[in-house]
């Protein structure tokens, strides 16, 4: 035997050797992702599942009755409770109603921000204050802002003799305008810092060749502005489209779904039915069928990218 096969013979590694040294690799990498798993696990997947199968049964308040395995009865009341599917289409209008204004008033804020003007740092940092504060406490200022009697809308309008100005928030025909309003101005510094990056990583120089070829700002933008930024703008109007449906908070504070049910989104009417209520089981149907409708946002956005040809 030469001594350069004996070298390469004790340098081959076995295939049993191989196998054991790729088994204590994946143990190891697990143990590394163990501290940040067990908390999704805990808190994300472990109440997602209990909901599931709180969903099958009768589950109400009170700790002395029991709770029955009911089957898809919860199911098949939902497909017949029209309050559920008004509020069903309420959120839909909401969503549709705060993502689109949103994503446009924030890409003309991008564009802005992104060119070349005096205290830029300044505009960028009071552009996101919106973001920086609770949902609460944007809604009590919008509150205040919506008072009938001294809120800053109304005496705007009497100042400048246009009326006496009305309760924004109580009529039927304006809860649900002002309340998009507010959620447009709310979410809107998420998405200009989103696109706002996608601009800054533009290459300057495809805009300088275009604008020597004869481009106008129009065309630039729609040639080389937008390609750049098409990916960012479909994934963060995703997200926006789903936070937006799946909202809360802010309409709780404005509202509480008010007046007469006209801006009870879905989530609004399962935690009436939770903790109101209390119609555990049925609440959490609404909540099974609320991820199952976003479940299938989320496939058909996520195959169109990838039919696309683009990266998710």
């Amino acid at each position: 035997m030469t001594l350069a096969t004996a070298t390469e013979r004790s340098g081959r590694k076995s295939p049993q050797g191989g196998r054991d040294e790729g088994r204590r690799r994946d143990g190891a990498t697990w143990f590394l992702v163990l501290p940040a798993l067990i908390p999704i696990l805990i808190l994300s997947v472990g109440p997602l599942v209990y909901g599931i199968l709180l969903a099958f049964t009768d589950a109400q308040s009170g700790r002395t009755r029991s709770t029955q395995w009911i089957g898809v009865l919860n199911f098949q009341d939902l497909l017949h409770d029209t309050l559920f599917w008004d509020s069903f289409r309420i959120g839909l209008l909401w969503a549709v109603g705060v993502t689109v204004p949103q994503f446009v008033l924030a890409l003309g804020l991008a564009l802005l921000l992104n060119a070349n003007l005096r205290m830029r740092w300044l505009a960028r940092a009071l552009a996101i204050i919106p973001w920086a504060m609770p949902e609460v406490v944007v809604g009590i200022m919008w509150r205040l802002v919506y008072n009938p009697d001294a809120g800053i809308l109304n005496e705007t309008i009497r100042d400048l003799g246009l009326g006496d100005g009305r309760d924004w928030l109580t009529g039927l025909a304006t809860a649900l305008p002002a309340v998009i309003v507010v959620g447009i101005w709310a979410g809107m510094p998420q998405t200009t810092v989103a696109l706002l990056a996608g601009l800054q990583n533009t290459p300057h120089e495809l805009h300088e060749a275009a604008a020597l070829d004869g481009a106008g700002a129009w065309r630039r933008f729609r040639t080389v502005t937008w390609p750049a930024i098409r990916p960012v703008a479909l994934a963060i109007s995703a997200l926006n489209f789903i936070w937006n449906f799946n909202s809360f908070a802010l309409v709780y504070v404005l509202t509480s779904g008010g007046p007469g049910g006209r801006t009870r989104l879905p989530m609004l009417f399962a935690y009436e039915e939770a903790f109101r209520y209390g119609q555990f089981g049925y609440a959490a149907a609404m909540g099974c069928v609320m991820v199952a409708v976003i479940s299938v946002l989320l496939a058909v956005y996520l195959v169109g990218r990838l039919g696309g040809g683009e990266d998710a």
